[in-house]
């Protein structure tokens, strides 16, 4: 029977007692570890007799870091962003997995052929595609509602307040696109000072209508209170708000920012050897296609995309909000994992500088 231990990040970076025949894992929370939870977490218990504790946290990877640089690590395994897991694994504070503890295909592919590109790291493996999406309130938009970023920055056309994430990745890459500038080249301009002042000069023709976010269940709420008009955030959050709460957003998959999340188990994990079982278990075909049953974001494996069929409900089909869908990818902008392992702090540094100015 599950666990569920909801902690602050903060708590989480003390550490707390491991006890035997469990796994303290941390995600992101909210509809995101239910999928986990179902998909994962509860038949693996039933398999094995192994209690998870499910842990939320704003970014699963700091708690993995504060642990590792205090010594006292009770994080078994973690779900985190490719950028964090390339650096995490650079800085020598994870595992490294093997490849071959992942089981094939049911057609009997290698993993390594059935992962889609980028999946499978040297200490990190992707479970799902996930995209970073613009969403809107259609009873406040009128009868052309907005298709493209660049309606995100019209607040002339759409009058009202938007929300941001608060922070340089993702928000930077949005206002670049904004301005013109071509999926493929957004990091060749970001890369520069020319480029980091653009990105900025473009949120400045809306910041006094933005409204930030840190946390992933906070732009569903900003919408249904009605703070803005339209923001970004996590497609398979607005998917829960959307279907399983029945609220009147809309989406627009313009320039999505398209990102994998990743398993990782910290170097120093108390229940490693069980942590690499649960993380085989959990990247398997059929356990990825059933994670794809509670929310909408693409197995990272390609023998599970046939086997995703209905939500939870029975009656939606999934495959028109999976981030994956063909129909979807207009103009996406893949992250660059090394771009942001390499200047992540001195990007942030210049954003903030910018918010407080």
């Amino acid at each position: 029977m599950k666990k569920l231990l909801v902690l602050s990040t903060a708590l989480v970076a003390t550490g707390f007692a491991a006890q035997a025949q469990e796994l303290n894992v941390v995600s992101w929370g909210g509809a995101y570890t239910v999928s986990q939870v179902e998909a994962y977490h509860k038949p693996f218990t039933e398999m094995t007799g192994i209690k998870i504790n499910s842990i939320d946290a704003d970014n699963p990877a700091a708690p993995v870091k504060a642990q590792a640089e205090a010594g006292n690590v009770s994080i078994d395994l973690a779900d985190v962003e490719l950028s964090d897991a390339i650096k995490m694994c650079d800085e020598g504070l994870l595992a490294e997995i093997d490849p071959s503890i992942l089981p094939p295909a049911p057609d009997g592919t290698p993993a390594t052929e059935d992962f889609v590109p980028g999946a499978i790291q040297d200490c990190a493996v992707a479970n799902i595609v996930w995209a970073t999406v613009i969403a809107y309130d259609k009873t406040k938009v009128g009868d052309t509602p907005p298709t493209t970023v660049g309606d995100f920055f019209d607040t002339a056309k759409y009058p009202g307040k938007r929300g941001l994430l608060k922070s340089a990745k993702r928000t930077m890459e949005l206002a670049l696109y904004a301005d013109g500038v071509a999926p493929e080249e957004i990091y060749d301009v970001l890369g520069t000072d020319e480029g980091v002042k653009r990105a900025l000069a473009k949120l400045d023709t809306i910041k006094g209508d933005i409204v930030w976010w840190e946390a992933g269940a906070q732009p569903p709420q900003l919408l249904a209170d009605g703070e803005v008009v339209m923001t970004n955030g996590y497609n398979g959050r607005f998917f829960a708000a959307e279907v399983a709460e029945g609220k009147p957003f809309g989406t627009v998959w313009d320039g999505s920012y398209m990102d994998y999340d990743l398993w990782v188990i910290p170097k120093d994990a108390p229940h490693k050897e069980d942590a690499m079982k649960f993380l085989a278990f959990s990247t398997d075909t059929q356990r990825l296609a059933d994670q794809a049953k509670w929310i909408s974001y693409g197995p990272a494996r390609k023998s599970s995309n046939a086997l995703v069929g209905l939500y939870q409900d029975g009656k939606t089909e999934m495959a028109p909000y999976m981030p994956t869908n063909p129909a979807n990818m207009m103009s996406p902008i893949w992250t660059d994992p090394t771009f942001w392992a390499d200047h992540d702090t001195e990007l942030n540094e210049k954003f903030n500088a910018w918010l407080a100015s």
